[in-house]
């Protein structure tokens, strides 16, 4: 699977000469004028571009830029990290091409809701002989928010609460219960205004203290880079609490968390980004792909260069408590509460965004009659998930991540043509702008 992710965004990347990393710059002058929809626009689509991709960015940035990192370093070494990197550039082109297919074949509801997703641009895209592909994605997609977009959030607020403030998981799962409940009753709309709100200004919190901490270990920071590059080529040996890693497991893990942070070539994104108010499918790829470069370039590197130069990643700890002890080793006292609250607030917002995910995945599989029940199960499923065993959740997310993944990508490879040539249309008219 995680050859397959590599190999369709770098096929991507190659067919789209590297627009998405060259096209950057383009990304996010986008994304400021996209606060609103253009004129005209408001029709076409339920919430604003930026809202789209911060919803988008709700699903994905959770426990895996916290906990997976850590995990990652702990199992596959700091050389993990750059085969964390290497998915994330590769994995803008897939983000992109994804989001360009969802608005390009998005379709409207009977309740007026523009609706798209790999579902939709497998049977409008690939014809009706390949429609069952999109049935499987959707059955995919609707049990697999159980594990990644619940089960796993739920279970690591209640861990990191339990941890720092002496909470019982099953009152943080009520707690959490209740919250997503009262956002979920708002909607599609409902929840772009929560992420919108909730997501840059959390984001951007985290951002700056894990800066200041790389302030404070500045002096191991060239130590740092030095291991990431060196052990993801050669591995690394046993030392302290550190089992050692091979050069597979530092490109197994890094790439499996990777992918679970950012979510390219999922089809889980896409989903997320059909409801954008705007016409122009290229305009709202050039947007989505930004969602891979902030989750796993900016915030999950912070992540994984604050537990390599803080030293701790050989103590034997791992997942959101090794984060914490790192953040805390250089801001005694309050350290782990920041990352207690940044995960909690992370992965609560990534319940809302997968929300949306699973029940476009049952709307599209029994209609819009099947919405309101599937988000009785889901807000039902919280307290449920923060009380099982976490090992269990991570394998289950992981099995039920690949089995998306599969229809999504063969449906990314098959229809690369419609990608290019709209890309290539798009820079065309715009080749002056």
């Amino acid at each position: 699977m995680l050859i397959l992710i590599l190999g369709v965004g770098l096929f991507m990347s190659i067919g789209l000469k590297l627009m998405p990393i060259l096209k950057l710059g383009t990304g996010f002058k986008l994304l400021a004028g996209g606060v609103r929809a253009r004129s005209g626009e408001e029709q076409d689509g339920e919430v604003p571009p930026y809202q789209a991709l911060m919803t988008a960015l709700a699903a994905t940035v959770g426990t895996g830029n916290i906990a997976g990192v850590a995990t990652a370093v702990f199992l596959g070494g700091p050389g993990a990290l750059f085969w964390m990197w290497m998915t994330a550039l590769v994995g803008m082109a897939t983000k992109y091409s994804e989001a360009v297919l969802a608005v390009n074949f998005r379709e409207v509801d009977e309740d007026g809701n523009h609706v798209g997703g790999p579902m939709y641009y497998i049977k409008n895209g690939m014809g009706k002989k390949w429609a069952w592909l999109g049935t499987l994605f959707a059955l995919f997609g609707a049990v697999a928010g159980f594990g990644i977009g619940n089960g796993v959030q739920s279970n690591s607020i209640a861990q990191v609460i339990e941890t720092n403030f002496s909470i019982p998981p099953l009152i943080s799962g009520f707690i959490v219960m209740i919250l997503v409940g009262a956002v979920l009753i708002g909607g599609i709309k409902r929840i772009g205004s929560v992420a919108g709100a909730l997501v840059p200004f959390m984001a951007l919190a985290y951002i700056l203290v894990g800066l200041v901490v790389l302030f404070i270990n500045a002096d191991q920071l060239g130590h740092a880079f030095g291991l990431i590059f060196e052990s993801a080529f050669t591995g690394h040996a046993a030392e302290g609490g550190f089992a050692g890693a091979a050069v597979w497991a530092a490109v197994r893990f890094g790439v499996a968390r990777g992918v679970f942070s950012n979510e390219a070539g999922l089809g889980s994104a896409p989903i997320a980004h059909a409801s954008a108010q705007t016409k122009d499918p290229v305009r709202q790829g050039l947007i989505a792909m930004l969602g891979t470069f902030i989750d796993t370039i900016i915030v999950c590197t912070i992540t994984g260069l604050v537990i390599v130069t803080s030293g701790l990643w050989t103590s034997g700890e791992s997942g959101a408590a090794l984060t914490s002890a790192a953040f805390a080793a250089a801001l005694p006292g309050a350290g782990n509460y920041i990352v207690a609250v940044s995960l909690a607030v992370f992965a609560f917002t990534t319940i809302l965004g997968w929300s949306l995910y699973g029940e476009r995945c049952v709307e599209y599989l029994f209609g819009v009659k099947s919405i309101v029940p599937y988000r009785i199960v889901w807000v039902l499923a919280v307290p449920l998930g923060a009380t099982v065993s976490l090992d269990f959740i991570w394998l289950l997310a992981d099995t039920l991540n690949a089995m998306m993944a599969l229809p999504n990508l063969i449906a990314i490879a098959v229809l690369s043509p419609v990608v290019f040539k709209m890309t290539q249309a798009y820079f065309e008219r715009h080749k002056n702008d």
